[in-house]
């Protein structure tokens, strides 16, 4: 049995982003300005993003055009390909068929790429000289680093130490798109340096560095901050994965029972199911939806749904998002883009209107089920993306033990190749589990802003 491809021609890109916000049965929390507690304004965020994007954040309209010169870039690698996994359905003997949105294709591996290319024509098209971001596992920063090179801006990348030791091709790719790289907490900012002082030997977390990153763009006029995933207009972007899903699977004559994607700060996941839920809420179509979150950093399913910041320094706006604190910083396990002490709140304010569900899986199980997955079908998943292919696995497995066939939905969000050094650790039986740390989200819990709700 072959693995079937569906492909849209060129001129299927979408025209627009979908904008889940109109169809929801209840708005989101409001954004907080962290020192007054009253709800942002644009002029709050300006020293942070273009306007542009501001509009984006906040914006009440179900459709946004995509411009022209962000889609003459998408084209190198967009439209995605749809595959039918019926190598892994024949070796998992299933009654299930599985499909994968393949996001891997993009020149720098990943989805991230569909929206660090807008966020960097924004940015140009109001004069800015140069993006400040932070990044887990590099696929983030690489993806910014390639846009900022297409569009002449300057790129400064804040890596997770853990990560920037890890993962030093993901670094090197950066910098040959031309970005500078530091390992984060880094001496170069004031909340870095705080957090080194503290803790000598931390490994960081994406919390810090956004700490980092936040810093240096609001102390210099000419810099703005980027962020790959959490915010409206960052998940916004990513729907043009789903919205060509829905053609894709259309080709293929089905329509999924349940949509299943990995999720740290939400931004894949959403891109996926967003528009099959905005149908959803139209009462078309009524798949399970199903976010994967790895047990070491498992906010959605441990955390709490209350007001917080979004950085560790407490430098950011406060949203209303499941959370395991700002100051938690989460065990130093492979899938880097994962360890975020919170969840995009959109994803958060769906879960928690039940239109969403969410699981927790262990690394060596997400290692075990992306090694299947790839024995079958070729395609080695980047350590986040694991978590999505255990979920699957599940859900698979399940249809077999019920003797039912459901058709299942995921996104591959990225390939392994820049990864290799955490499938090297696994194959040596380095890698290992990690408990959930109870007794440290409990205390970062205990630093939750006081007086929102």
């Amino acid at each position: 049995m072959e693995t079937l491809k569906y492909l849209l021609p060129e001129d299927r890109i979408p025209e627009a982003w979908y904008n889940i916000v109109p169809d929801l049965p209840r708005a989101p929390a409001p954004v907080l300005h962290p020192g007054t507690r009253q709800p942002v304004t644009p002029d709050d965020l300006l020293p942070l993003f273009p306007m542009g994007l501001i509009a984006q954040e906040a914006s009440a309209e179900p459709w946004i055009e995509i411009p022209g010169e962000v889609r003459e870039v998408y084209r190198q690698w967009r439209p995605s390909p749809l595959y039918r996994a019926r190598r892994w359905e024949k070796a998992l003997d299933t009654p299930a068929h599985i499909y994968y949105k393949y996001e891997g294709v993009s020149p720098a591996g990943s989805h991230k790429p569909n929206t660090a290319v807008p966020q960097a024509w924004y940015n140009k098209q109001e004069g800015t000289k140069r993006l400040a971001t932070e990044t887990g596992a590099g696929q983030w920063g690489s993806s910014l680093a390639m846009a900022c090179a297409f569009f002449g801006l300057e790129c400064k990348v804040f890596m997770v130490r853990v990560s920037y030791d890890q993962k030093p091709y993901r670094r090197a790719l950066m910098e040959a798109y031309g970005a500078a790289v530091s390992p984060s907490p880094s001496t170069e900012t004031e909340s870095g340096r705080g957090i080194l002082a503290a803790h000598p030997e931390s490994t960081g977390s994406l919390g810090i560095a956004i700490s980092e990153a936040v810093e240096v763009a609001a102390k210099d006029p000419e810099t703005r901050y980027s962020l790959g995933s959490v915010l409206n207009h960052v998940l916004l972007h990513q729907t043009v994965v789903g919205l060509e899903a829905l053609e894709q699977m259309e080709m293929a004559g089905e329509y999924p029972d349940v949509i299943v994607g990995c999720t740290g700060g939400g931004s894949n996941f959403s891109g996926l199911s967003f528009p099959f839920i905005g149908r959803k809420l139209q009462g078309k179509g009524n798949p399970r939806v199903v976010a994967v979150e790895p047990a070491a950093c498992p906010s959605l399913t441990k955390g709490r749904f209350a007001y917080d910041f979004g950085d560790t320094a407490h430098l950011t706006p406060l949203v209303k998002m499941y959370t395991l604190g700002s100051t938690f910083v989460p065990p130093g396990f492979h899938a880097g883009g994962l360890r975020y002490h919170g969840m995009a709140p959109l994803v958060s304010h769906l879960l928690d209107l039940g239109l969403i569900e969410a699981i927790a899986v262990q690394q060596l199980d997400s290692f075990a089920a992306g090694v299947e997955f790839a024995r079958a079908e070729g395609i080695l998943p980047a350590p986040e993306a694991n978590h999505a292919v255990a979920g699957v696995l599940r859900e698979a497995l399940r249809a077999k033990e019920e003797g039912v066939g459901r058709t299942i939905l995921f996104n591959l969000c990225g390939h392994g190749h820049f990864d290799m050094q955490a499938y090297i650790d696994y194959n040596a039986g380095k890698l290992k589990n990690y408990e959930y740390p109870a007794e440290e989200i409990a205390l970062a819990l205990a630093g939750l802003p006081a007086g929102v709700t």
